[in-house]
């Protein structure tokens, strides 16, 4: 056993220690702090002190990292219950902490299974460092789609602006992920290795980097035609007092004067549930006709709105107004804020937090709109943490539409985590991205992730860009998730089978 590893096997408890401080620190990695190496170190040390722990110990200690990690960077989920959702102090916070506890076992059963997986097939230190990036990119994965997923604070999401960002539209967020979990595998590896094993660690983190930088330069999608001129409404109306109904009509003036005032852009967006009412209850009187007098100018209207369907059911949606009305239903829904899974277990949560249009239908069919004659990829809210959702709107998608609420989370990291998801979305399909919010942060991103325009928060404003169409596909928009699955399942297998063999 390696000296350093001994030491910590010796000192259980500082072992402990340190998987909850690499843990808590991970977030400060992601926007709004953009401390990016943290993204490398944080994972190392808990690769470090999960080396030489028994399978019961790599679980506590993968548990104490999440608790870390999810306690800090999620924490805003209490705001959103407690200030938005009108549950009652003690109640929001025993909500949270049963969030972060329940995230916190993703990483903890990794860390069992790990260990479990280096025994059965008695891997030495080398082989258990080749395979730990493999198995931490599958457990972001899993963490990404099941339960609905909650790929929030990834690995490859704190690379946007690092030398492995060209990752990240070559094989999507999770080969980003994997890309630095490597880095850390050859981090810990240079500690622990071998004098002559350690230079191979350190040689394959230079090899990293370099592919890294190497694939950054690849352009793998291109300009089309001449840019847009767009423009961002954001009417910063406090959550509170939205659905409040005296502020209903002052509302509609807001909108209607911010609108009227940038009439002759090429396309006006509003954000998500930008009126706080239903599509049928505002069409005939009032958007139809703002569309129709922005058309004469020709801009078209684009806004976030519920709407109701034939058959009764409610969709949270978005509503391209260019000539033609063109709609697409929010596909992913927010667990517990937009419908309640197992709601014949779980629905006496509705007498504890009021969430207005909190049982809403899920649409079904590609993320396409047609806005000014090009066709558009749409999402609401967080349906831009799921890239593999985002690229299901390529190639016909010129650039990206994504309308959100970030009011929910208030004075907080979320709505400058979900900024950054956004960036990522953009990196990964090579498109530009409008993104229009309540409260902010509006932004205009470039097709390499990088922001072009930006609003300040929680002040009413009009951000006023220019979008370039972009037409080819990416490899990760082509391929999506598979290759870095595909290749961790590999590795693990085929590894297995080489020492069962032995």
């Amino acid at each position: 056993m390696p000296p350093l590893v001994e030491v910590l096997a010796r000192r259980p408890r500082l072992a402990d220690a340190l998987a909850l401080i690499a843990g808590a620190v991970l977030p400060l990695a992601f926007a709004p702090i953009e401390w990016r190496i943290l993204s490398i170190v944080a994972p190392a040390i808990l690769f470090l002190v999960w080396l030489g722990a028994t399978p019961k110990r790599a679980f506590w200690r993968g548990y104490l990292f999440g608790l870390g990690q999810f306690g800090v960077g999620v924490s805003w989920v209490y705001n959103s219950i407690h200030l938005f959702g009108n549950a009652v102090a003690p109640l929001a916070g025993i909500f949270t902490a049963l969030f972060i506890a329940f995230l916190a076992l993703y990483p903890a059963v990794t860390g069992w299974l790990l260990i479990r997986y280096v025994r059965r097939f008695s891997l030495d230190l080398p082989h258990t460092l080749l395979v730990l990036p493999f198995v931490w990119a599958l457990y972001e994965w899993v963490r990404g789609w099941l339960f609905t997923g909650f790929p929030w604070l990834l690995l490859g999401h704190a690379q946007l602006d690092t030398w492995f960002a060209g990752y990240i539209p070559t094989l999507g967020t999770y080969g980003g992920s994997l890309a630095t979990a490597m880095a850390a595998a050859a981090l810990v590896g240079v500690l622990v290795l071998t004098t002559g094993r350690r230079w191979s660690a350190l040689a394959s983190l230079v090899v990293l980097l370099l592919a890294g930088v190497a694939l950054s330069g690849v352009h793998w999608t291109t300009p089309a035609g001449r840019a847009l001129e767009v423009s961002i409404i954001q009417p910063s109306i406090p959550q509170a007092e939205k659905w409040r109904e005296k502020q209903f009509q002052p509302t509609l003036d807001l909108y209607e004067k911010l609108t009227r005032a940038h009439f002759g852009r090429d396309v006006i967006v509003w954000p998500e549930s930008a009126i706080p009412s239903t599509y049928g209850r505002v069409a005939e009187g009032y958007l139809l006709p703002l569309a129709a007098d922005a058309r004469e100018h020709g801009t078209a209207l684009v806004t976030g709105i519920f709407v109701i369907e034939p058959d009764g059911t409610i969709y949270n949606s978005l509503v391209a107004l260019d000539g033609d009305v063109d709609v697409y239903h929010k596909r992913h829904l927010v667990p517990f804020g937009e419908y309640t899974p197992l709601r014949g277990i779980l629905g006496w949560l509705d007498n504890f937090v009021t969430i207005p249009m909190s049982d809403l239908g899920s649409g079904t069919g590609r993320p396409l709109l047609d806005v000014d004659g090009y066709a558009v990829g749409a999402s609401i809210c967080y349906e831009d943490a799921f890239g593999e959702e985002v690229i299901e709107a390529l190639p016909e998608a010129a650039y990206l539409i994504n309308v959100s609420n970030d009011a929910w989370f208030g004075d907080s990291l979320a709505p400058w985590q979900h900024l950054e998801l956004a960036q990522v979305r953009a990196l990964e399909t090579g498109r530009w991205m409008v993104r229009a919010t309540n409260t902010g942060v509006s932004a205009v991103i470039d097709a390499r992730g990088r922001i072009a325009a930006i609003s300040p928060q929680f002040e009413p404003h009009v951000l006023n860009a220019e979008v370039q169409p972009y037409v080819g596909v990416t490899p990760y928009a082509r391929w999506g998730n598979w290759p870095v699955v595909v290749v961790a399942v590999l590795v693990l297998g085929l590894l297995a089978g080489l020492r069962w063999k032995r």
